[in-house]
């Protein structure tokens, strides 16, 4: 018998034993009630059948499950089943009694009988969860736990509760929910007061010394949770939320998880056609090559959910690409799907290596998301940035047109625009290649897809600044009026998904990504949201720009042509290019000198290539 069965076996026996003495304690209890009444009963009959009563009692309890109860979840439904058991058990004897007009019990007994035998069978049932929750708020009485409101005190605010009580590693103190509903409003909650509405928050912060807020609210609008930060954000104030569940069920466990900083950004959320998506996705054969990077793995990600023939991973750093495709099969493992997946190493510039991989597979859709794009470390780095984003690019759009792809996308940058960095000259140069490519063919169609910064992807500024106020500050913001465009990764890789569908051949796509944020706001977003204080906490220091970084970034080249360009989804619309020749690319130019070229004369090349090229600021 292993360890396992072992214990629950040894449970169901302590639980036997316990009902037995419960039993013989309320028979006891009735007996000396008559005794000191002097009420006469047939105390001979009682010893007799008493253990007879005891065994059909746990036969019953036996046979309703009563023993396969863990002791440590029994909730709400268990205690009426205890009850509803018990009290079947005692009129079955009620109904015995009056059939065989035996006289050991009075059957008007059996009222106190049943509450007595309830009360002494689920007490050592829940004893464990009273013992721990006295010992809970007891340790609490002593500790520095962080005073927290929850918001919501509905059933997903009881199971936040919940979690908090089990869940020490938490180390958070619950002293009031939070509600708009006047019906729970002055109430409580499992003992705690509900306090409301949820407008005058910043009344109940100060009155109740809160530290930290749980939104405990299913499926609760990223708005809204922007409204409660912006009443208390100059409380510095910790805000965690819910994630949301289906089911709060006595058995399922709410995760609480730090708000991020993509929560409170004011942002419309991008609306996708997921059925176009599918359509378009469904059955082919995909090809992703820098699978492993940020932007390439969400897009794996989001690939497979619309079943695709086979997906295909290529990059050239092993790590990455390992870990994707270990996520993606064990997903898929758990949902009991399959999944034709390959995982390839190798460099886009390495043309004969890529060919293989086009001659074997046989791609239907490529999207191309292999690419440096790191400004100030491309700044020193200017052979390795063209090698791949431009040498790199050329060599994939190549062979897609060469092994008739049906559509190939570019994942391009708002650094292509008017760039001052020679990373953001080399997506500007490949965002050209594929268009020169869409000249005098028809069988694949050519896009790229340009859009801002990435929330949390890497080397982007959310993980240097979650970093940063780890170490305890101090955050580095080049510039205090520095700006961006921000979307995240799931909303990038929807757009690069949904412009595949609307590519009709040579086009560049553009995402209204509404204003731009300063990221000094953002800094001080986050450190807010560390539940921290700016300047006391955390300070913010300015370094100055970096070389190739601008002030502000910009997503079209020519705006004249915004209002005509929409395409079906309003957050999406298409730049208008000007013709791109072969000779305008100078490719066998810049591949034939690139190897004897300097940094700097690297990056005098590509000047004389994208003229909108102006290098820290000075055109070339």
């Amino acid at each position: 018998m292993n360890e396992a069965k072992s214990r629950h076996v040894r449970q169901i026996s302590v639980f036997i034993i316990f009902d037995i003495l419960a039993i013989l304690i309320t028979y006891l209890i009735a007996v000396f009630m008559f005794m000191v009444l002097d009420i006469p009963i047939n105390t001979d009959q009682m010893t007799y059948m008493l253990p007879f009563i005891i065994l059909f009692k746990i036969g019953i309890f036996a046979i309703f499950g009563l023993y396969n109860m863990l002791a440590n979840h029994i909730g709400f439904e268990d205690v009426v089943k205890i009850s509803l058991v018990t009290i079947f058990t005692n009129v079955s004897i009620v109904v015995f009694i009056w059939l065989s007009d035996m006289t050991f019990m009075y059957k008007s007994t059996y009222f106190f009988i049943t509450i007595a035998e309830i009360f002494l069978i689920i007490v050592p049932r829940v004893s464990n969860r009273i013992i721990s929750y006295l010992k809970t708020n007891f340790d609490w009485s002593r500790a520095l736990g962080r005073r927290t409101l929850i918001i919501g005190a509905g059933s997903a605010g009881q199971a936040v509760l919940k979690e908090i009580y089990r869940n020490k590693d938490l180390n958070n103190i619950p002293v009031g929910f939070l509600d708009d509903n006047p019906s729970k409003i002055g109430t409580r909650l499992t003992g705690i007061k509900v306090f409301g509405p949820i407008t005058n928050i910043n009344d109940y912060v100060h009155e109740l010394e809160i530290e930290e807020i749980v939104i405990a609210i299913n499926n609760f609008p990223a708005k809204k949770i922007r409204e409660i930060n912006d009443l208390i954000q100059k409380k510095n104030i910790r805000i965690k939320r819910m994630l949301s569940v289906t089911d709060l069920s006595e058995s399922t466990r709410p995760k609480i998880i730090d708000v991020k900083v993509e929560d409170i950004l004011n942002r419309e959320e991008i609306i996708l056609d997921d059925q176009e998506i599918e359509t378009f996705i469904k059955g082919e054969t995909v090809l992703v090559t820098g699978g492993g990077g940020s932007i390439g793995s969400e897009l794996c990600r989001q690939i497979v959910e619309f079943e695709p023939k086979k997906l295909i991973i290529f990059d050239i750093y092993e790590n990455n690409a390992y870990d994707i495709q270990q996520e993606i099969l064990r997903n898929f493992k758990k949902q009991n799907r399959e999944i034709d997946l390959t995982v390839l190493i190798g460099s886009v510039y390495n043309m004969r290596r890529l060919e293989d991989v086009f001659q074997t597979y046989r791609p239907s859709l490529v999207f191309h998301a292999a690419a440096y794009k790191h400004v100030p470390l491309m700044e020193d780095s200017a052979v390795e940035a063209v090698r791949t984003n431009v040498i790199g690019t050329y060599n994939c759009s190549s062979l897609a047109k060469k092994y008739k792809v049906k559509k190939f996308v570019l994942v391009s940058s708002d650094k292509a625009v008017r760039s001052t960095s020679i990373m953001g000259a080399t997506k500007r140069y490949a965002e050209l290649i594929i268009q020169e490519q869409q000249n005098h063919q028809k069988d694949t169609k050519f896009s790229a897809v340009r859009f801002g910064n990435v929330l949390g992807s890497n080397g982007s500024v959310i993980p240097l600044f979650k970093k940063q106020i780890e170490d305890g500050g101090p955050i580095t913001v080049t510039h205090p009026e520095i700006t961006r465009y921000f979307m995240t990764i799931p909303e990038a890789v929807g757009l690069i998904l949904q412009c595949g569908v609307y590519a009709n051949g040579g086009e560049v796509f553009i995402l209204d990504m509404g204003d731009p944020v300063r990221i000094v706001d953002l800094a001080e977003k986050m450190i807010s949201l560390s539940g921290l204080k700016l300047h006391e906490d955390i300070k913010i220091e300015f370094t100055g720009l970096r070389p190739g970084e601008k002030l502000y970034e910009e997503l079209l080249v020519d705006r004249d042509h915004k209002n005509e360009c929409r395409t079906k989804n309003d957050k999406i619309f298409i730049e208008k290019q000007r013709d791109v020749k072969t000779d305008d690319l100078a490719f066998q130019k810049i591949t034939n000198q690139l190897e004897e070229l300097s940094n700097e004369g690297v990056k005098d090349l590509v000047a004389s290539i994208i003229f909108t090229y102006k290098r820290n600021g000075k055109s070339k």
